[in-house]
């Protein structure tokens, strides 16, 4: 079990060193310059000296690198170019939003998406098959910020129901989180339709059949139980990619969350807030994995001795 964890820690720390290596490169590629998005137009050549020193970027990249592994080592994500605030600090604050929309798209996507895709899959009604069917189309091939802004129309400038953009209570959370709750919902439900319907042709339920189990106690003894680990699977990544996933919600939204900080820190080429939020995102995504892996060993003891065979 200490190898296990031990292994598993030192493919974490790789994980981040060779994303925060990815977007360190990455983020100078982009044309720009920080330095004249901090000053604004016409600065003198004096201060743009004068601060491209103070901010270390007339330094080799090569000595930039090192010190950016050296801060990311003693987890140090460093300061924001702009306004010389940590980053991390930047983080805290906006991650407690993106995890507030998260939550709510969840607890809509969650019930929904099982619902109707179990009624898709085993109810006798076409009705529920038509419904997922349509549903799933919609969700999966409509753009999200075009659906944001057609709610906005709707319901807010149209109705005058919902406030437009920002945060406060929970009527600014509603828009925001059925709008990222609608495509990670379509997903979802066609999982579910699609793997409960792949277990109703097992032999296991045709003799469960002939013993006299009705449709639902076979599904609640024997279907449901060989069918969530690969739902849990779909669900637990949903979780962890919510964090890149809500970033058009929240720009769409102005939602003060991480997505709309990274957008930011991308028009200002403020490197440092660039690579703590794509190290933040990674490290979540990465996270949520590693815990779905560990949750469907729970759920399918065959799914660990697969992989250690």
């Amino acid at each position: 079990m200490t190898g296990r964890l031990l292994r598993a820690a030192a493919r974490f720390l790789l994980f981040l060193w060779a994303c925060g290596s990815f977007t360190f490169l990455l983020a100078r590629l982009v044309p720009g310059d920080p330095v004249l998005a901090a000053l604004g137009p016409h600065p003198r050549a004096g201060d743009i000296q004068r601060l491209r020193q103070r901010l270390g970027l007339e330094r080799p990249l090569p000595a930039q690198y090192l010190r950016f592994v050296a801060r990311l080592a003693v987890l140090d994500l460093g300061e924001s170019l702009i306004d010389r605030r940590p980053v991390a600090g930047l983080l805290r604050r906006r991650l407690k939003h993106t995890l507030l929309l998260g939550a709510a798209a969840m607890t809509l996507t969650l019930p929904f998406s099982l619902l109707l895709g179990g009624l898709s899959a085993w109810g006798r009604s076409r009705l529920w098959r038509r419904l997922e069917t349509a549903f799933t189309a919609f969700g999966l091939a409509f753009p999200v910020f075009l659906l944001g802004l057609l709610l906005i129309l709707t319901f807010s400038l149209g109705l005058g129901l919902l406030p437009v953009s920002g945060s406060g209570g929970i009527e600014f959370l509603v828009l925001p989180a059925v709008t990222l709750a609608v495509p990670l919902s379509a997903l979802l439900m066609r999982v579910v339709r699609v793997t409960l319907c792949q277990e109703a042709r097992r032999p296991y339920v045709l003799l469960a059949r002939a013993k006299g189990l009705t449709p639902g106690q076979v599904l609640r003894r024997h279907v449901l139980k060989n069918a969530l680990p690969p739902i849990a699977t779909v669900a637990g990544l949903q979780m962890g990619a919510l964090l890149g996933g809500a970033m058009v919600v929240e720009n769409v939204f102005s939602w003060p969350g991480i997505g709309t900080l990274l957008v930011t820190a991308v028009r200002q080429r403020d490197f440092p807030v660039i690579q703590g939020t794509a190290l933040l995102m990674a490290a979540a995504y990465y996270l949520a994995n590693q815990l779905v892996d560990l949750g469907c060993e729970r759920l399918d003891p065959r799914i660990g001795r697969e992989r250690i065979g």
